[in-house]
């Protein structure tokens, strides 16, 4: 076999620019960002601080959807634009200033209202990976949920008012391998060791050379013998287990006093988690088509070979934490665990292929290399099911009719706010606050009561305080507060599209006055 031909001096430079965020999704990460096409609608001071971020790290290509000029007010909020853009389009500006942050990064603009597309042109946004919205009126923002969520392009929406922000992440459905849990555990399979690791185990004698998992493993089957073949559960049954090993040191060992520290840790690894059993269960896994994502067919494959090939037990990761131990043992035991998840990993696939060809799809629609990253992080694999902005909206609200009467002081009092902000747009015709603040705090009130009676949650209210704390702003974004949520957007975009990490499911909201945050799942 040739060797493979040594990277250009081009990738090599790409790599060493983009080597920080490599180490967090990977280059088959960084190659999809790479590929994704963004859209913008708003380039205001939130709009531009999301897609900065974006730029940067190096997505494909973005388009900054805008039909407005550049005011004196853009100048006060917005990082990209100085005097020299007054009076030019906001979109063309924009755009220009932000491809200056990276080369590598495509940027296109349309100098056209969003009402104007969603009117003439709505499969313009069918071809984005993600579209990022900003401050739009309630009835711009409907319209954009219903055609985004047809064309299956997920929506990331972004308020920045004064002190006050939100994100909203609308998307259909999102399949998530590698989720990247902050603690994740080693699967060593301790309990039930595969046949390989039982004869190493037997073979190899304890010395302080050994790895830590050794040592593990002779006082756990001793400990076994006088507990009728359980494995402890508790803490004091794994305290036990701790003093037989504290016994057993003769010397500065070091791989015990590991081992005695990994009892708390060892066990539990392989077993089927309750969020992987709802996705073994879930109809797109047991009934596919030829429609089905390459995700729901690995599933099913997985799930075959759990149940089927497995003992219930999931594919070994094949992944060592680190041990104090000669390089010899370690690496030794380290090639049984990936030998036995190859083993294993190789089984999904065949299976994987088994299914491809039942459902009439090419051999080629899932490699092996997909399958062996999809085992490996089987025990933390997610699908999120999100829901459309424009649902929140209808009368009867699910979760506004769970609303505590005590809306008041809360960070929830935030969203009905801002929601109230979209409504006045579209009812009044103005921003409130923006000529006259006292006679629109009276009006803004009555448009939120209203959207509260209409939405089901007719006790709750917004305090005078906050709804004046609106007006006042006058529509205005305070930069720091744009950046900081922009950076935010950014950071579930990327998600979103490289499939990597948790998203937020599925509303942010953030108080910068008290710097408070939240979470709601609307």
């Amino acid at each position: 076999m040739s060797s493979p031909a040594p990277k250009s001096p081009e990738q090599s430079d790409k790599n060493k620019k983009y080597d920080r965020q490599i180490r967090l999704w990977g280059e088959h990460g960084q190659n999809v960002l790479e590929g994704a096409k963004i859209c913008l609608i708003n380039a205001n001071g939130i709009g531009c601080e999301t897609l900065k971020s974006l730029v940067l790290p190096g997505i494909g290509v973005f388009t900054i959807v805008d039909g407005s000029v550049v005011t004196e007010e853009d100048l006060g909020v917005n990082f990209f634009l100085d005097s020299s853009s007054l009076g030019q389009s906001k979109a063309a500006a924009c755009m220009m200033l932000l491809q200056e942050l990276n080369p590598d990064v495509n940027g296109d603009c349309v100098e056209e209202s969003v009402d104007y597309l969603l009117v003439n042109r709505p499969s313009f946004f069918d071809d984005f990976d993600v579209v990022v919205a900003s401050n739009l009126n309630e009835e711009s923002l409907l319209r954009l949920s219903n055609c985004l969520w047809e064309a299956n392009v997920p929506l990331l929406y972004c308020r920045s008012l004064g002190f006050f922000g939100s994100i909203r992440l609308q998307i259909k459905e999102h399949c998530v391998i590698e989720t990247h849990p902050d603690n994740p555990q080693f699967d060593l399979r301790l309990e039930q060791p595969f046949p390989s690791l039982k004869k190493h185990f037997e073979s190899t004698q304890i010395t302080n050379k050994v790895p830590w998992l050794l040592v593990l493993n002779k006082y756990l089957d001793q400990w076994r013998q006088e507990n009728n073949g359980k494995i402890p559960s508790n803490y004091r049954e794994k305290l036990q287990l701790k003093e037989m090993i504290r016994k057993g040191i003769t010397n500065d060992e070091e791989n015990f006093e590991e081992a005695m520290k990994a009892v708390n840790t060892a066990f539990g690894g392989g077993h089927i988690t309750s969020s992987l059993k709802a996705i073994f269960e879930d109809d797109a896994c047991n009934n596919l088509n030829k429609q089905s994502k390459s995700f729901w067919i690995m599933a099913k494959a997985l799930k075959d070979f759990v149940v089927q090939e497995n003992n219930g037990m999931l594919p070994l990761p094949g992944i060592l934490p680190d041990m104090t131990a000669d390089t010899e043992s370690y690496i030794n035991l380290q090639n049984i665990y990936r030998h036995q998840a190859m083993q294993d990993a190789d089984s999904v696939y065949r299976r994987t292929q088994t299914i491809l060809k039942e459902l009439g799809l090419s051999p080629d629609t899932i490699d092996e290399k997909t399958v062996r990253l999809f085992c490996k992080e089987a025990a933390h694999l997610t699908v999120i099911r999100g829901s459309k902005i424009s649902d929140e909206y209808e009368r009867n609200n699910r979760f506004l009719n769970e609303v505590d009467i005590e809306l008041q002081g809360t960070l929830t009092e935030h969203y009905v706010a801002l929601r109230a902000y979209e409504r006045f747009l579209t009812e009044c015709g103005n921003i409130p606050g923006d000529c006259y603040v006292e006679n629109d705090t009276a009006r803004l009130k009555t448009v939120a009561y209203k959207m509260l009676a209409d939405l089901g949650a007719t006790q709750a209210t917004l305090s005078d305080d906050m709804v004046h704390e609106i007006c006042h702003y006058g529509g205005a974004e305070v930069h720091t507060i744009s950046a900081f949520l922009g950076g935010i957007a950014a950071q579930e975009a990327i998600k979103i599209i490289t499939s990597q990490f948790k998203p937020v499911d599925n509303t942010f909201i953030y108080n910068g006055i008290t710097s408070e945050t939240t979470t709601l799942k609307l």
